[in-house]
This record gives C-alpha cells, sequence and structure tokens, in this order.
C-alpha cells in the first residue's frame, strides 16, 4: 500500500555526480519542503529525477527548447498545471546538468548541494505549474523558492542579483 506523499525516482544518467543515496537524500529534502510549504502534504503524484551531464543536457535543450546549449535544469511536466492546482498522479521528470550545476555553484560561490537543491525545487515549481516568462509570474517563484530553500536552511539563491 503506498502512503501519501510525492514518490520520487532517482536515475544518475551522467556526469560525476555523488552517490545515488545522497541524490535521494537530497531531491527528498528538496520535495518535501516544497510539498510543506505548499500545502500540498497530502498530495499523492509520482516524479522523476534525472541526474545527468552537459552533452545529455545539451542534447535535450537543442530538441526541447531549439537552445544548442547545455543548462541547469529542465522540467517536463505530465500535465500542464497552473499554480496551486493540486498535482496528479504523475508530476513529470526534472533533468539537472552535473557541469553546469558546479560550475555555477563554484561562480556564485555557493555550496554546491545548497545550489542542488534550489535546481531541484526550481525544476518542482515548474512541475507545479510556476515559470518566469514575466515579471509578475518570476516574482511569484523566486518569493516561493526563497521560502522554501529558508526552510532547509539554504541561504537566498538570489540575493547576489539584486
Amino acid at each position: 500500500m503506498r502512503t501519501l506523499g510525492i514518490a520520487i525516482d532517482v536515475n544518475v544518467e551522467a556526469g560525476d555526480w555523488a552517490g545515488e543515496d545522497a541524490l535521494q537524500a537530497i531531491a527528498r529534502q528538496s520535495v518535501d519542503a516544497a510539498t510543506a510549504r505548499l500545502g500540498l502534504r497530502e498530495a499523492q503524484s509520482e516524479l522523476s529525477v534525472v541526474f545527468t551531464d552537459d552533452a545529455s543536457m545539451q542534447r535535450l535543450n537543442a530538441e526541447w527548447r531549439g537552445k544548442d546549449k547545455p543548462t541547469n535544469v529542465l522540467s517536463f511536466p505530465a500535465f500542464a498545471l497552473e499554480p496551486g492546482d493540486p498535482p496528479g498522479p504523475m508530476l513529470g521528470d526534472i533533468v539537472i546538468a552535473y557541469e553546469t550545476v558546479a560550475r555555477e555553484a563554484a561562480l556564485e560561490d555557493k555550496a554546491f548541494d545548497d545550489h542542488l537543491r534550489h535546481l531541484v525545487v526550481h525544476g518542482f515549481l515548474h512541475l507545479l505549474g510556476y515559470d518566469h516568462e514575466n515579471d509578475m509570474d518570476a516574482d511569484e517563484m523566486e518569493t516561493a523558492e526563497r521560502a522554501i530553500l529558508a526552510d532547509m536552511g539554504v541561504s537566498d539563491p538570489y540575493s547576489a542579483h539584486d
């Protein structure tokens, strides 16, 4: 019997990632913090988090977004949601690229694991219908990210950019 909550399937596809147990723990902590903050504790759903490298991410980004370069995180929602909608039985996939995460963390003088937590939260919010295509939506998404990360003891990822 399945309990309430978001089931997370972690897959290490490529890249110099830590062990799968460590990645599962970071994904679990990040998703649990988000569901608690957003009032989704009773949600029963599934998502996949794929940890890969820049080469794989570049191929995905070119195919799905028409941008022939790697990026840090991509989200592939199973269903279109609006912020505040309850998730269905399947949320979708989050894909994260190791080299880009490591490069950004070093460049921004952030702990790698904290930056990874931010990207899991960011990708998870995209699966829940959040976006940053305009200033109003970006403010809503960043406010949610800041609160969720603060709940985990992670400093504001946007403070250096303000």
